[in-house]
């Protein structure tokens, strides 16, 4: 086998770089002063790569819509909690007063829909980025009030029952940016937790994906890295979705957040918890995203046949697995995310989990790409599916995150 075709170095053997998931300068800048939504974010860009267009149209006019990531700011403490500790504290500070600008986000190309397809043995020409635009399904709502929509979630939760409609159509049509500061409001007009309020009212995964609304996109992910980790076995899986489709930037901030949140780093739990191969793989995400996929594309045309192919025939068991998982991923992350949330959907039972986490996170980055993949390669669009394999005032929710059927 020549040289020159075996698996690139990063992907399979050397090892770790101790720093590779460090706390590192230029993530997330200090938090500004308290104030109302919707501070200007310069030159921000979403989780996912996928840059926003600033202009009017999208809730706030003139400026760019916060990506699932649009860097919210740090979480220090939040001013005006009182005594009731949140379950999310600490929360961001910064979120009422809009995210600061960003630091560390370079500009980078555009996300993975403008890549080739992959396939055949020939080498595939590299496709320009495309800058589609905001390819989410939730926008900043025109003219929201953090105090009015408070007292709507009080008068929800107020007297005899619970008023689940109010509460879906409320989360549901708020962004990121809009929602976590109801925390601050809520507390500040009623003295109480809103986390609190709504964990007693509420029951089931309808419960699990109302508080998944309510975190930071940092905070979420440090969250679901940490239960990944903890439990019986590591769901390496989560670990490798969550590390492979963010930037850079925004692991630095989750791993900041982890190691506030849990008292360690992130390094270090997943060092503990996981097998040398997976730390190994790990180690790819120090790369940059667009970077790998000059790699692969490189290597297609050098070898004529996709890397897919090639780890096939080098690996096997979990580091074949989780090997494509990661190529996949990076390769064309609509399609990965789609095919992960067929999997969490299909056969007995509903891995209710992945679900949840796909749909909070990608819904102000690209779940319109991602339904377009789904309907593409599996037949019917993911609302039929979800509206088919969920209930209630969840299934309600998720759709509302799904945004329409195609």
């Amino acid at each position: 086998k020549s040289q020159a075709c075996q698996i690139p170095a990063g992907m399979g053997g050397f090892t770790p770089n101790p720093s590779m998931l460090a706390q590192a300068p230029g993530g997330y800048p200090p938090a500004p002063q308290p104030g109302g939504y919707g501070a200007p974010f310069a030159n921000q860009q979403s989780y996912g790569l996928y840059p926003q267009p600033q202009g009017p149209g999208m809730g706030y006019p003139g400026q760019p819509m916060p990506g699932y990531p649009r860097a919210p700011s740090p979480n220090p403490q939040m001013a005006g909690f009182g005594s009731a500790p949140s379950p999310n504290a600490p929360m961001a500070g910064g979120y009422g007063g809009g995210p600061a600008p960003m630091q560390g986000y370079p500009q980078v190309p555009s996300p993975n829909p403008s890549m080739p397809a992959y396939g055949g043995g020939g080498a595939m020409p590299v496709a320009p980025a495309i800058n589609r635009g905001f390819r989410g399904t939730i926008k900043d709502f025109p003219g929201a009030d953090p105090l009015r929509d408070a007292e709507v979630l009080r008068k929800a939760m107020k007297g005899f029952g619970t008023d689940e409609q109010a509460i879906i159509d409320l989360l549901g049509s708020r962004s990121n940016r809009q929602r976590v500061p109801l925390l601050r409001s809520y507390k500040t007009a009623y003295g109480k937790d809103l986390v609190k309020d709504l964990h007693s009212e509420l029951s089931g995964d309808f419960r699990k994906l109302v508080m998944a609304t309510l975190k930071t996109p940092a905070e979420f992910d440090a969250y679901e890295l940490n239960n990944a980790i903890k439990g019986a076995g590591t769901d390496e899986a989560c670990l490798i979705e969550i590390l492979s489709s963010r930037s850079n930037a925004e692991i630095k901030e989750i791993n900041r957040i982890y190691k506030q949140d849990y008292k360690k780093t992130l390094e270090s739990a997943i060092s503990g918890d996981t097998s040398g191969h997976f730390r190994r793989r790990v180690d790819m995400y120090t790369l940059s995203k667009p970077h790998l996929r000059t790699v692969f594309l490189e290597y297609q045309k050098m070898c004529g046949r996709d890397i897919e192919k090639s780890i096939g025939r080098e690996m096997s068991g979990d580091l074949e697995s989780g090997m494509l998982a990661v190529v996949k991923c990076i390769k064309n992350t609509p399609a990965y995310f789609a095919e992960r949330l067929y999997k969490a959907m299909k056969g007995a039972g509903t891995k209710d989990t992945t679900l949840i986490r796909i749909m909070v996170t990608r819904s102000e980055v690209d779940m319109l790409d991602i339904r377009q993949e789904y309907v593409k390669n599996y037949g019917k669009s993911l609302y039929t599916h979800i509206s088919g394999d969920t209930s209630g005032d969840y299934k309600k929710l998720l759709l509302k995150l799904c945004g329409g059927s195609d």
